[in-house]
């Protein structure tokens, strides 16, 4: 069963996120969430500019049939929790029903954006796996001993796209100086936060790298998450978009319009570990399972480039 919510609509760039939705109630997070360097000073700051807002996240527990589930209910003890990225959902979702039905053991994932679950992970609430969207937010976590850094596989990798609606998508040339700011005309660029999120963080590292960034920096409509930020696009309360292409194929009302260059920003890796106070038995089959033939098939059909061997 999924708890789905609406799209907010269009966020300030000063908010931040929030809370974790978990089966059908809210568990609060820190407020805000600092940047991954913070963790190794002994905590998760924000930026004193931040305000507190709700974070739309989304929890899936694996839904197997009724006969499937009864099969081995009283046999399975804890689910196996796996703490992921927002952005991982659309592949994630089958790949732990999948999971489920092979290794007959209950999986439980909970969505959210990386820095709002790392700060889960550092206030103890309980997870057998963390799948981040970079690798920052996962050096972070090796840092504070919060994972077990034997178990860390970068797994999977994307590419940085720029989005427009469809309805008014003309290709563009991804150049150094290419003529941003021109293309906003009076609108919006969505993305994810770029001091802190993922997505954000390798779209101002290219924006930079190519020299548009002061153009465009005041005129950022921060994206809780990438999902999110597609569908601003989408809406059109935003001109235009830094998202994943994994992201962008999800929402037929927007298009690609160009592809940031792989020397533009770090490599987009999504490395995934086990916790380190995990004590559930399963979960080294989970995260093998990760790794599967089986999950490869859905990692790639969703657009993601897998990086780990079987």
């Amino acid at each position: 069963m999924s708890v789905t919510e609406e799209r907010p609509p269009l966020a300030a760039a000063s908010e931040q996120t929030g809370p974790i939705v978990m089966a059908g109630q809210v568990r609060r997070s820190a407020d805000t969430c600092g940047h991954p360097g913070d963790v190794a000073r002994g905590g998760l700051r924000a930026p004193a500019s931040r305000t507190r807002r709700s974070v739309l996240t989304t929890i899936l527990t694996a839904s197997l049939g009724t006969a499937a589930m009864s099969s081995f209910a009283q046999a399975a003890g804890e689910p196996v929790m796996i703490f992921a990225a927002a952005t991982l959902k659309p592949a994630l979702d089958p790949i732990a029903q999948a999971a489920s039905e092979a290794l007959h053991v209950r999986v439980t994932v909970v969505y959210g954006p990386s820095p709002a679950l790392v700060k889960q992970l550092e206030s103890g609430a309980p997870a057998d796996i963390f799948f981040s969207a970079d690798a920052d937010w996962m050096n972070a976590v090796v840092a504070r001993k919060l994972v077990d850094p034997a178990t860390r596989v970068d797994l999977l990798s994307s590419r940085l796209v720029l989005i427009a609606p469809a309805a008014d998508a003309t290709p563009v040339s991804i150049t150094p100086g290419f003529p941003l700011a021109t293309m906003l005309g009076g609108g919006h660029l969505a993305m994810c936060d770029p001091m802190m999120m993922p997505a954000g963080r390798y779209g101002r590292a290219a924006l930079q790298k190519l020299g548009v960034w002061p153009s465009v920096q005041h005129r950022i409509a921060n994206a809780e998450d990438v999902l999110t930020a597609v569908t601003y696009v989408s809406r059109r309360e935003a001109a235009l978009g830094i998202v994943f292409d994994t992201d962008a194929k999800l929402d037929p009302a927007v298009a690609v319009v160009g592809t940031f260059p792989a020397d533009t920003h770090p490599p987009i890796v999504y490395p995934v570990a086990a916790v380190a106070r995990s004590t559930n038995p399963e979960t080294p089959r989970v995260l093998a399972f990760l790794r599967s033939a089986a999950a490869r098939t859905i990692f790639v059909a969703h657009g993601y480039t897998v990086l780990a061997a079987p």
